[in-house]
């Protein structure tokens, strides 16, 4: 049995007692973040399930079982095609952002000696936040641009006669704002999992004469493997889900699920919409339980 005690306004004794089986307490205790979790996460998501098998036309909805939504957006080429672009867009800014992150990361856990000065370096990387993604994603077109920055320098050192196109409104542009945004959410968990690692276990390879590459490849990196795992998860549904950058970096030239959705809702199709968000949903589940089953990312939450 449990004793549950109310304490009575101002007071510090107990006021009553009740006594509550074990199992009773601990299903208690859990219940203010179940009903949070339920309400703000779970039902939103059954909702989406639900509107995804409705009816609907140019004008509204209409509550139905039908599956067309599912059909049309499982048998379309164009739709295939718009989800391998996502993933490729996925797996490119992954790749670039975990070896910047995980050399960041090791930069900042091994090299940098004082605590303070490894704060202060790692709130360096966060000053980008203080601004909005959008400004951030805006930023780059004045560089990137035909009259920009880097074609500027290009033409004017000689190194090409006219200005680089492929620089903006391009998959290139779109890879280098999403790195841009979205580095620091693998930095962040590869640097907290490094700042746990044991510094004796690289002292003892170091005495047993292992060199600086056998340490890294042998300690530090399976070490450091469920901080990398937790990025690739922050990395890759950020990816998934992210619509302005493709649009606005890309020129409207490409295109990803998340822009297809938002498309669709601004012609009302919110059923079409439902659909795909809950393809896109078993996709993302399937990649994060995939690297679940890999690396055990338990100790770091």
């Amino acid at each position: 049995m449990t004793t549950v005690r109310f304490l009575g306004v101002g007071e510090d004794k107990p006021k009553r007692e009740i006594r509550v089986p074990a199992w009773l307490a601990s299903y208690l205790q859990a219940l203010p973040l179940t009903l949070i979790l339920g309400f703000f996460l779970l039902l939103p998501i059954l909702l989406i399930g639900v509107v995804s098998f409705w009816d609907y036309d140019f004008a509204q909805m209409y509550p139905d079982f039908v599956t067309f939504n599912y059909s049309e957006t499982l048998g379309s080429w164009v739709t295939w095609k718009t989800y391998l672009n996502t993933f490729k867009y996925a797996l490119m800014v992954w790749a670039i952002t975990l070896v910047i992150g995980f050399w960041v990361a090791y930069f900042l856990a091994f090299h940098v000696r004082t605590a303070a000065m490894q704060s202060v370096l790692f709130l360096v990387c966060t000053v980008p936040f203080l601004t909005s993604n959008i400004i951030r994603m805006i930023s780059w077109i004045p560089v990137l641009g035909r009259n920009g920055l880097v074609n500027t320098t290009l033409v004017n050192s000689g190194l090409v006669s006219q200005p680089v196109e492929w620089l903006l409104y391009s998959d290139f542009a779109v890879v280098l704002a999403m790195v841009h945004l979205y580095t620091l959410f693998m930095v962040t968990p590869i640097f907290n999992t490094m700042m746990r690692i044991d510094r004796s276990l690289i002292e003892a390879a170091r005495d047993a004469g292992a060199s600086g590459v056998q340490i890294l490849a042998n300690v530090i990196i399976p070490l450091a493997k469920p901080g990398m795992a937790i990025g690739t998860i922050f990395v890759v549904t950020l990816v998934m889900a992210d619509f302005s950058t493709v649009q606005v970096m890309s020129g409207g030239q490409s295109a990803s699920v998340a822009l297809m959705m938002k498309n669709q809702m601004s012609l009302l199709q919110y059923p079409a919409a439902a659909a795909n968000a809950v393809v896109l949903l078993a996709l993302v589940l399937v990649m994060v339980a995939a690297i679940l089953r890999v690396v055990d990312i338990r100790k770091e939450l």
